[in-house]
């Protein structure tokens, strides 16, 4: 008679092969989340402008759908990934008292434009009562100023001309 003797296996589900695959799992998160945008703090007559503003904004500029950035605020949306960015309330920029600063109008709306060193746009209203800025990434740089075109009659409804104070 021959007797078979086993010897135990280690368990391939121990405390040290959960942590492993935790571990394993975190490292290959994504990194998909949101976009990351600072929050502008303007006073209370522009906060409720862009709040207005942010009724009004489509799901879809450029084609591409509403993706808003961390942290969540009516003061910023996003569309896209990577991301348009659009912030309201912002302080004026100096770029705005300097007369060789180039400007552009999309749709009735005047921007000032600035292209950035690492080929990226950054575009903020003019002549409206809140300086709302849209961030354009370098890879959404060649699709002109459709973004622009899109956000203006929310820009238009929410935001009366005038001057920001």
């Amino acid at each position: 008679m021959s007797f078979l003797r086993r010897r135990p296996v280690p368990s391939l589900v121990g405390p040290s092969a959960l942590a492993l695959l935790l571990i394993t799992v975190a490292g290959c998160s994504s990194t998909d989340g949101p976009a990351k945008a600072a929050v502008p703090s303007p006073d209370g007559k522009v906060t409720e402008l862009c709040r207005n503003l942010h009724e009004e904004l489509p799901e879809r500029i450029d084609g591409l759908a509403r993706k808003d950035p961390a942290p969540a605020s009516e003061l910023t949306a996003g569309w896209g990934d990577p991301a348009i960015i659009l912030r309201c309330g912002i302080p004026k920029p100096a770029e705005m008292n300097d007369a060789e600063s180039d400007g552009v109008e999309a749709d009735g709306v005047g921007w000032l434009m600035e292209q950035r060193d690492d080929g990226s746009f950054r575009f903020v209203t003019t002549l409206r009562r809140a300086y709302v800025e849209v961030s354009l990434p370098k890879s959404r740089a060649d699709g002109g100023l459709s973004p622009l075109t899109d956000l203006a009659p929310p820009i238009k409804k929410a935001i009366p001309e005038g001057i920001a104070d």
